[in-house]
């Protein structure tokens, strides 16, 4: 599942039970409770932003990849501009109106990784310059102009320690995370940022 927000006002939506979830629950700090459906049922979901200002994007609803883009307002969410490239298990960071969707890949039929980087302005998707390591997976923190994506599996679908930073034009390759991993999540920003669960062995599955 997708997730954004803070400790306080946190957001979580999307998941694997079949069919794929539509559900979001918002954390307050202490509890959970049900917010708005989303308009798309997926897995393999990301996204960014805050609890009452939330982006969820890419993902499997079965059949293909999605590039379906939804908006949260704090109670429901709303389309908004389809990603250019679909793809599934992106590494998301950023806000509602100034988002990263980095990496993924397309299919299990086409596992291979990928290098794209794409920006939401709140409205629509552009092309970026693309990561150094193409990569799914990955944990990620930090904004469009300081950004993080670190761990995530490589071709040929094998776990990496790589870390990159963007500096709102490009990535860079940086110091590597202390335990090499695939499927793991991340918070925080660019020089405060937490890298935490994940699938320790060699490779993962799609």
């Amino acid at each position: 599942n997708g997730g954004s927000g803070t400790q306080t006002a946190g957001l979580s939506f999307g998941g694997t039970p079949t069919p794929p979830s539509v559900n979001t629950e918002e954390y307050d700090g202490t509890n959970w409770t049900a917010g708005g459906s989303l308009g798309t049922g997926r897995y393999d979901i990301n996204g960014a932003g805050t609890q009452t200002a939330g982006l969820a994007f890419g993902g499997y609803p079965g059949g293909s990849a999605t590039g379906a883009t939804e908006e949260y307002n704090g109670s429901g969410w709303g389309a908004g501009g389809t990603m250019i490239t679909a793809r599934r298990e992106v590494a998301g960071l950023g806000i509602q109106t100034a988002a990263l969707a980095v990496g993924g890949f397309i299919s299990p039929s086409s596992p291979t990784q990928r290098d794209e980087t794409e920006l939401y302005n709140g409205t629509s998707w552009s092309e970026q310059n693309d990561l150094t390591t193409e990569k799914r997976t990955s944990g990620a923190a930090g904004t469009t102009s300081a950004g993080l994506v670190f761990g995530g599996l490589v071709p040929p679908n094998t776990s990496t320690d790589q870390t990159e930073e963007w500096d709102g034009t490009n990535w860079s390759e940086q110091n590597n995370l202390n335990t090499t991993r695939s499927h793991l999540s991340g918070a925080g920003s660019q020089t405060a940022a937490l890298g935490f669960g994940g699938y320790i062995s060699g490779s993962g599955g799609t």
